[in-house]
This record gives structure tokens, sequence and C-alpha cells, in this order.
């Protein structure tokens, strides 16, 4: 551990910092601070003796049992220069200067309002569904990148986005010496002319730190639940026209050091990167660790205003508590805001309480259903203005009608309230006006 000049600080709650003084706020604390021959409150360039610790889980505090944050919450902790340890980062954590003026992990509180057409699409949201799909992935042994389960993975999703009319793309993608693959679905829009993309992602691999590659990596939380997120987001969207494209993305390697991502987006054309109106980012959306349901989202200046559309959207479609952090670290969105494009993660509060990713233990028996769908609910309420309208695609078969068997028909119908409705035909008339008036009566044959 290296040595400092002492430092004098002051925690108090952020509603009561001093004007003027050098602080820095992290959740519902703010921290004041100058050298130790200064008084607190006078100006500063930099925050002497204080760091900032940005992590995944308690991946660092597991690593630095010894240190004791001078102030913790969750993914942020700041520390004393005393205590900065021999690395500045890895994949799972990263030590930085406190800078001041730096504001991470704060509660904010947008007007609500709710729009009838959004309200109706968000009722189409699909918990069994989700639930299907998450459950499948975590009964796999393993999704790490490197593996044949994680092609099974990749396998799974690209069959559920093209029944879904995705078109679909595999991508060969290098995790260290390895070779693994990022999985993309495309669906246009209706707008003519030139048109923006909103892009929808999540990794899909899974590891276990101290097992080793061929150890059980469930990965339910971390991240079956982002990547379940993207097939249910991706399977709402199916039922309506958009005025802008889609574009839904699962990474491999992200684990590894975001692999996936980052080849992504550096293979991707300048037209095609201007093109982008939003990124949204889903890594770990489904372990409730506080008492209150929490969010926290996560970007850029770059991305402020999406993070803005997702903090109204919370406000006024869920119960979520919504935070806030512009200190982007560790996950796919990175990639994207280095790059200038505006991407944000959306991820459970307090995620560092969560003690079961990265093992054996990540498993479905953590999850808390109720969490995932308020997320997903603000996610998909976001994406509306985004992809600009929401206008539904009504269904419609094949046929009017379709036999199952000698004499056997069944009906169906669109109905004048936009849903598809059936009845069966077994060789009697049948009084059909309960169809929307769609049509009247239907004889046999």
């Amino acid at each position: 551990m290296s040595t400092s000049k002492p430092v004098r600080y002051l925690v108090v709650p952020t509603a009561e910092a001093a004007d003027g003084a050098k602080s820095a706020s992290v959740g519902d604390k703010t921290i004041l601070w100058c050298p130790a021959e200064e008084h607190l409150g006078r100006a500063s360039r930099t925050a002497p003796g204080l760091l900032l610790v940005t992590q995944v889980g308690r991946t660092f505090q597991d690593e630095h049992p010894d240190v004791t944050p001078l102030l913790d919450h969750g993914r942020h902790l700041v520390i004393s220069a005393a205590d900065k340890p021999t690395r500045r980062s890895n994949n799972c954590w990263r030590v930085e200067p406190l800078r001041p003026g730096l504001v991470v992990d704060v509660p904010v509180m947008p007007p609500a309002r709710v729009d009838p057409s959004v309200a109706q699409l968000l009722s189409a949201l699909s918990p069994t569904s989700y639930q299907a799909d998450l459950t499948w992935l975590a009964s796999l042994p393993t999704r790490h990148s490197l593996s044949t389960s994680f092609t099974a993975a990749v396998d799974f999703a690209a069959a559920r986005m093209v029944a879904l009319g995705y078109t679909v793309t595999r991508t060969p993608i290098t995790v260290g010496a390895g070779h693994s693959e990022n999985l993309i679905g495309d669906r246009a829009g209706t707008a003519p002319g030139p048109r923006g993309l909103v892009v929808i992602t999540a990794h899909l691999d899974s590891i276990n730190l101290a097992g080793g590659p061929a150890a059980s990596a469930p990965g339910a939380d971390d991240n079956g639940s982002g990547s379940a997120g993207v097939l249910e987001l991706g399977r709402l969207i199916a039922t309506r026209t958009w005025q802008h494209d889609v574009r839904l993305i699962l990474f491999g390697g992200e684990e590894e050091g975001l692999h996936g991502s980052k080849q992504y987006v550096a293979a991707l054309p300048p037209a095609e990167r201007a093109r982008i109106r939003a990124v949204l980012n889903m890594d770990m959306i489904a372990s409730k660790n506080t008492a209150t349901p929490t969010v926290l989202l996560e970007g850029a200046a770059v991305s402020s205003g999406q993070i803005a559309n997702l903090a109204a959207a919370a406000d006024s479609y869920t119960g979520l508590k919504v935070e806030t952090s512009l200190n982007p670290f560790a996950s796919d969105h990175v990639p994207f805001i280095n790059a200038g494009i505006p991407a944000v993660l959306s991820i459970e509060g307090a995620d560092s309480a969560n003690g079961h990713i990265h093992s054996a233990s990540d498993t479905l028996n953590f999850l808390d259903w109720s969490l995932a769908a308020e997320i997903l609910r603000m996610n998909a309420a976001a994406l509306v203005g985004w992809l600009g309208g929401v206008e539904a695609v009504r269904p419609r078969p094949a046929g009017p009608v379709v036999s199952w068997g000698p004499g056997q028909l069944d009906v169906f119908v669109v109905g004048a309230d936009a849903a598809l409705h059936h009845k069966a035909y077994d060789g009697s008339w049948h009084d059909f006006e309960s169809l929307g008036g769609v049509i009247g009566r239907v004889g046999g044959p």
C-alpha cells in the first residue's frame, strides 16, 4: 500500500452539502474534503488522499477485505489513497482519483406522464415468456464464451429471433486465443428515407471466476436476466411497426473484457454509427438487493438524454427508485460511449450486495421476477420514444379456416378490437357475432 498526505473529509447528506466546497456526491451522501493543512470547504484542485472505486458486485471488496471504505454505495466506493492497491483496474473493478464535482448514483425524480398507447403496449409484456427463456438459459451448465454450451445458447436465441421475424447474423469474435461469436437480429422500420437505429444489447456469456472455464456457471442474473430481456423486448417490438430500425445484440466475451462489444463497435462503419439513436444495455436486472426496488442507469454525457428518458419512463410506468451515474464501467455500454455513441446501462440497484454472480450459485433461486418485470417496463416505455411511434401489427392467419380433422374446422378472424379470435366448428351452425362483428354466420361444408 502507498502512503499519502492525510486528508480531512466530511460526509454529509447530499441535500445539506455546502455550496462552494470541494465535494463529490455518491448516492444520497456527499463527501467534502481538503488537505490536512486547509479548512473544510476551502477550494482545492484535486481530492488529495481520496480515491473512487467502481466495482462489479463486491469484487474489489472481496479482493481487498482489509480496505474499509470511507463511503460505501455498492457499485461505487470512496477509499483512502493509503489503501491504494498495486493495480489500478481489472475486468471487475477500477480505481481512480476522486474528482471534484463528480456525481454518481444520485436519485432522480422526473415528472410522471402516462401515455395510454404506451401503457397498452406495456400490458403486452409477457412474464411467462421472459421466465421461460431465462430458465432455459440458466439450465445450461455454463455459458462460458469458449464453451459448446455458449454455442447452444446462441442457437436457442437465434431461433427465437428468427421466429419473431428478425434477420439474424452470427459474427465471429476472438476471446484471447479462442473464438466465440456475437448474435445480431435486425428488424427494419417503416419510415421513408434515412432511418435511425436503436440497439438493444446484453452479454450472453457467463463465468465462474474461482472454478475456471469448465466449472458450473448458470449465470441466471449475470446475465441470463439481461439476455432474456433482449428476447422479450424483441418479442414486444415485433407486435408493432416503428419508424426506425431496431437491432438486438447478444454479445460473447463480455466477462473476459468486453471482447464482443469492443470488436462490434470497432467494425461499425461511420455511417452506421451516425444512425444510432440509442443503445440500451441490460446487465443484471433480476436481483432485488434493496428494500425498495431500485435501478441504476449508467451512462455518460453523450447519453444524458437517454438516461432522462429512461428515468421519466420509470417514474411514469413503474414503482422503481431510479439512480443515475455518469461514470461508465465494465459492461457492454462502455465501448459505445467511448466511440461517442449514446449508450445506457440498466442494472439492478445495489448490485454489490449480490454475492452470487460469477459463481455456481448464480441460480434462479435468487431472482426477483417482479423487479425484472419493472425494469423491462421502464426499458420498453423508453424504447417507444426512441423507435418512433406505436402502431399495432394485427395478427393475420394464413387463411380464414384451418382443418384439424374430418368435418372439423377452426375459424380465425381479426375482430374490431384488433385481437385474433378463434372458434371451433363441429358441423353445426354457430353464431359468430361475438367475434367483433367481422363475420356473421358461418355454415358447414
